[in-house]
């Protein structure tokens, strides 16, 4: 088969983790990621890192570089001395962020504007927050306030300032209410569903065992993710914490991409080449009270469908497939949009590295060690296909990569359905005088202290109208109540302050 010599391809891949003794001795992310790159670099064959035209960051949530792609393309020596030979780029923030900038990487190959690309992201998050309880200075670097890489994705407001008024504006807050959503639409009751995620946990734990970039790399039985102890504190129900996204994690990946032509220049073995066959970017309306359910996503629907089209394969052609895993809901609402069975035992495996609680959840770079994994993967089946949902906010912006190290007949193609996610139903947000009275939960979590007590109860509601209106309480007995028993569909009272009763 002859390719277009500007197909876009992958050549190398890159993981590194530090477990630093102290604070003293540990990598900044910059360094991080130079260490991943020469992974990729050496995974690729290649006596160092190639002469890149881009330099693409993944945004970074635990320093303020201002141009992180600055100071990587130092410490790998390329663009000469000021970098002005090399693009410096960095993604907007979001989880979808990776695959996103894959996607846009491989179809500005495809058009002729670039060549060779290092795609990488790092945090060194548990060194900064160490750093922070002992009052410890790092010598982190920063770029002058008017040194700015070229941003690359679009950045989303994904919270109403309604919603920050009632104190609704985290991931640890909405995920769980997504959770109860898809609890009652299952019909299994409190202890039957937390039975179901201990179990759907516990094997993403045993791929994390079997994962040596893995940063947690024990299996957990369903038992010990569900039971509620001092080294694992409910967050926010019904989620403990070993069901909750694992940022305290110094993780690095890297990707080196390139076009058919400039990997044969460079000359990277055939077999180490797996090809983006196609990829998609979608959001779901931005702002939580406008979506129409809390237990569906259909911009992951309609992405997700386009991407497998645009490579002309079905769900049941991917045997190599890593679901966005940053809580429970999140994994269910991929699962359920994708077509996917995560039934417990069902012997689909739905995660490359243990996800993001035990693999670890790097903020938004976690999906580049998805790749880096999935890539290893594909390449020991030639023949077979790989998935990666990426997955941004609350739930909220998605990105879709289809992977193969067979390359794609028809070339890389690239779309997104964001006109027919925009035209779906949308609810309304009602004033906090009109959401005043009787209404109906229809999405709930209770957020614990750190001492372990029922502390806040959150709650979406709707009112008769079919308006959505947000309800809080700090009412220790309403709290706990909420913990136990089914409340989706239970009616409630709100007070023009947002005060909920029960």
């Amino acid at each position: 088969m002859t390719l277009d010599p500007r197909t876009p391809v992958i050549i190398g891949v890159g993981q590194h983790n530090q477990r630093s003794a102290n604070v003293e001795d540990a990598l900044n992310p910059i360094e991080l990621m130079e260490q991943a790159v020469l992974s990729a670099s050496d995974d690729a064959g290649l006596d160092g890192p190639p002469a890149a035209d881009s330099v693409r960051v993944v945004n970074i949530i635990g320093w303020r570089f201002r141009n992180a792609p600055r100071f990587l393309a130092q410490q790998l020596g390329l663009g000469g001395p000021d970098q002005s030979s090399v693009e410096l780029a960095e993604s907007t923030a979001g989880g979808n962020s990776p695959q996103s900038l894959v996607n846009a990487t491989a179809a500005e190959m495809l058009s002729g504007k670039v060549d060779v690309a290092i795609l990488a992201g790092a945090e060194a998050f548990k060194t900064f927050i160490r750093a922070r309880k002992q009052g410890a200075t790092l010598d982190w670097p920063k770029a002058a306030d008017d040194d700015l890489p070229r941003y690359i994705g679009k950045e989303l407001n994904m919270n109403l300032p309604e919603e920050r008024d009632r104190g609704i504006y985290m991931p640890v807050q909405i995920y769980p209410m997504f959770e109860t959503a898809l609890r009652a639409q299952s019909g299994r009751n409190v202890e039957e569903h937390q039975q179901f995620l201990g179990q759907l946990y516990a094997e993403l734990s045993d791929v994390a065992s079997a994962n040596p970039n893995a940063w947690i790399q024990q299996s957990k039985t369903a038992d010990e993710i569900t039971t509620v102890t001092d080294t694992n504190r409910m967050i926010g129900f019904p989620y403990p914490k070993l069901m909750n996204s694992n940022n305290d994690v110094d993780m690095g990946a890297a990707i080196i991409m390139c076009t058919v032509d400039a990997a044969e220049r460079l000359g990277v073995s055939r077999d180490k080449w797996v090809f983006p066959h196609a990829g998609t970017d979608s959001h779901e309306h931005p702002f939580v009270s406008h979506r129409d359910t809390f237990a569906r996503t259909p911009a992951i629907e309609l992405g997700g469908a386009m991407a497998l089209n645009l490579a002309g394969i079905d769900i049941d052609d991917v045997s190599v497939l890593d679901l966005y895993s940053c809580f429970p809901s999140a994994v269910q609402l991929g699962a359920q949009s994708l077509g996917v069975d995560i039934t417990p035992g069902s012997g689909r495996q739905w995660s490359q590295t243990g996800g993001l609680t035990f693999c670890g959840g790097p903020w938004n770079n976690y999906v580049m060690h998805a790749i880096a994994s999935v890539v290893k993967e594909l390449r020991a089946n030639p023949g077979e296909y790989g998935l990666t949902w990426a997955n941004g906010g609350y739930a909220t912006k998605h990105a879709f990569g289809i992977y193969s190290a067979t390359p794609p007949t028809n070339g890389f193609r690239h779309d997104s359905p964001q006109v027919d996610v925009d035209a779906l139903p949308r609810r309304s947000l009602a004033s906090p005088t009109d959401a005043s009275g009787k209404a109906v939960i229809e999405a709930y979590s209770v957020m614990f202290s750190r001492n372990g007590a029922p502390e806040t109860a959150l709650a979406s509601c709707l009112l008769a109208d079919g308006r959505r209106a947000w309800g809080t309480s700090s009412d220790p007995a309403i709290a706990s109540a909420m913990c136990g028993g089914e409340w989706v569909g239970a009616s409630c009272h709100l007070e023009p302050d947002g005060a909920l009763s029960v």
